[in-house]
């Protein structure tokens, strides 16, 4: 192909980009050539989300619990508060949460008074008392709290504000010391949804919020959350401590987990759907949204798994 026809298909290609036009030319493949290029894409997105990993593990001076427990508060929340969630874990780390795991709401208190959270809203009798045990805890562990300036409360929905996702979080790692193990061995939705069971302790099925009750309801994580948990930190984990530790098979049920979760719906999914693409899995949305975020946004099409080929495609026409 002559440079300056390669560049018009190019600027021609960068143009629909923002519009996921590419999507007729992969729904136009056979379900070879697509899954082809959905694993290329998947592999790609992986290995972005390994360097988080490797991150973290750095972080966690190569304490795989220490890891999984920043990645799981990094997950935790929306892209908002991540940092302000993957801080929180920082302040009080995995080895503080061992130490008091079996102290009635003792973990609920270390958190949720270093997220700082518990002085912005009303105190009732239940968060006094946590309040009261955090000043000990925090004395005990020289735990500085955060300032609640660094959460993003604004338009969260009730269900995912971070004081309920904290209380959450508490209720998870006190289950018992094998956590990273459980994860490693999830094959299945069902097995996800076994992972993260946990319900809050009994005061926050009437309450969203400190002090402010509400209808009595399950306050554990959803299934719909608890998938986006699976994909985001069980699938990864695997498939980074399989790499980690040269367990080729552990890389291949990370695969086969994602094959077998539903895919995600969000604003991505719904305009890959337009243009003729609907995933049936996570493996298969995970690959859209590497390449819709990494690709298309970034009108990187010479770069891309898609572009290339259909370069190729436009310039035998």
């Amino acid at each position: 192909m002559c440079g300056e026809r390669k560049e018009r298909l190019l600027e021609r290609l960068k143009r629909g980009a923002g519009d996921a036009a590419c999507g007729g030319y992969l729904a136009s493949l056979d379900g070879l050539q697509r899954t082809e290029v959905y694993t290329s894409l998947l592999f790609d997105r992986l290995g972005r989300k390994m360097r988080t990993v490797e991150a973290l593990h750095r972080e966690a001076l190569e304490n795989w619990n220490q890891t999984f427990y920043l990645l799981y508060f990094r997950t935790l929340g929306d892209a908002t508060n991540r940092e302000a969630f993957l801080e929180l874990a920082r302040r009080v780390p995995y080895r503080y949460v061992l130490r008091e795991r079996l102290v009635p709401h003792g973990v609920e208190a270390m958190l949720l008074g270093a997220s700082g959270l518990l002085q912005r809203y009303c105190h009732d009798a239940y968060t006094l008392d946590l309040g009261r045990s955090f000043e000990y805890l925090a004395a005990k562990y020289g735990i500085e709290p955060m300032e609640d300036s660094a959460w993003h409360l604004a338009s969260i929905r009730p269900a995912n504000h971070p004081v309920l996702r904290i209380a959450q979080a508490a209720e998870f790692f006190t289950q018992d010391e094998l956590i990273m193990d459980r994860t490693m061995s999830c094959r299945s939705e069902e097995d996800i949804r076994r992972l993260f069971c946990a319900e809050t302790a009994d005061y926050w099925r009437t309450h969203y919020l400190p002090a402010a009750r509400s209808d009595a309801r399950p306050k554990r994580i959803g299934v719909f959350k608890a998938n986006i948990i699976a994909i985001n930190l069980v699938a990864v984990l695997q498939f980074a401590y399989g790499s980690y530790t040269g367990r080729e098979a552990l890389r291949d049920n990370a695969l086969a987990l994602l094959e077998r979760l539903p895919p995600e719906e969000n604003g991505y999914m719904r305009r890959w759907s337009d243009r003729g693409i609907a995933p049936r899995s996570a493996f298969e949305s995970q690959a859209l949204l590497q390449l819709a975020t990494e690709y298309c946004a970034r009108q990187r099409c010479e770069e891309c798994f898609v572009g290339r080929r259909l370069l190729a495609r436009l310039a035998e026409e």
